[in-house]
């Protein structure tokens, strides 16, 4: 499904990724974990166009997408729910379903049945339908939240990219997020997760890479990582 080989990428002359190679299987969740600092993010945003990479291939059902624009790797059906959410606070929840779907009303992608995904969010964030008129910028943290994840989605995308879903959430709405991570998992949706609380995200993954200063220092079944001596020492202590 995706398939990341060699991957260096950075700002400027800061290299912050280095020859970083992992895959997503279709149907997995996969999750990338690891302190401030290590390149999550940075590599959520190559995969996604948002960052050109140094070198290296990045592969989504065969197709090189390293180095393409944002709308380009979108229509060829990576969608990505961002760090901060970044939802468009002077449209309603409706129109920002709506720009999630853009590539598919153009015909840029397969069109689909668009009201059934339209249902499907708001069926997941029953929250949402209750202010599927409301100004987005009006939202909670959580709302918004919820908001970018079903924008995401309604791209329909081969592969959805969550960077921090629970960044800055009350404990209550980061248990509602993750359980409809859980119901998502379960549809069979293709799904690669950057969380900064890394027991959480290996509860739900079905595998994991442990990033450390751009590198790849751990990978196995993410039920074999949640045990590991040297993870748990790591990154799982404190409550993480």
């Amino acid at each position: 499904m995706l398939q990341v080989e060699k991957l260096v990428a950075g700002y400027g002359k800061v290299e912050v990724l280095h020859a970083l190679d992992f895959k997503v299987e279709q149907g997995q969740l996969v999750t990338l974990i690891g302190s401030n600092g290590a390149g999550k993010t940075t590599t959520m945003r190559a995969l996604s166009g948002m960052l050109v990479p140094t070198s290296g291939s990045i592969r989504l059902r065969d197709k090189e997408i390293a180095g393409l624009p944002s709308h380009a790797v979108a229509k060829i059906g990576l969608a990505h729910s961002p760090e901060g959410r970044r939802v468009f606070a002077s449209l309603s929840v409706d129109e920002n379903l709506q720009l999630g779907a853009f590539a598919r009303v153009t015909g840029a992608r397969p069109k689909g049945e668009l009201q059934r995904d339209f249902d499907r969010v708001y069926t997941l964030f029953p929250r949402l339908a209750e202010r599927r008129k409301q100004y987005a910028g009006t939202l909670s943290g959580g709302e918004q939240q919820m908001l970018a994840m079903g924008r995401a989605l309604m791209l329909n995308p081969e592969i959805l990219l969550l960077d921090e879903p629970s960044m800055g959430l009350a404990p209550r709405l980061v248990e509602e997020v993750f359980k409809t991570i859980r119901e998502l998992r379960a549809a069979g949706v293709t799904m690669l997760l950057v969380e900064q609380f890394a027991a959480a995200a290996l509860e739900v993954a079905d595998y994991a890479y442990v990033m450390e200063n751009g590198h790849i220092r751990h990978q196995g079944p993410a039920s074999q990582l949640k045990t590991d001596p040297a993870v748990k020492a790591a990154y799982l202590g404190g409550g993480h």
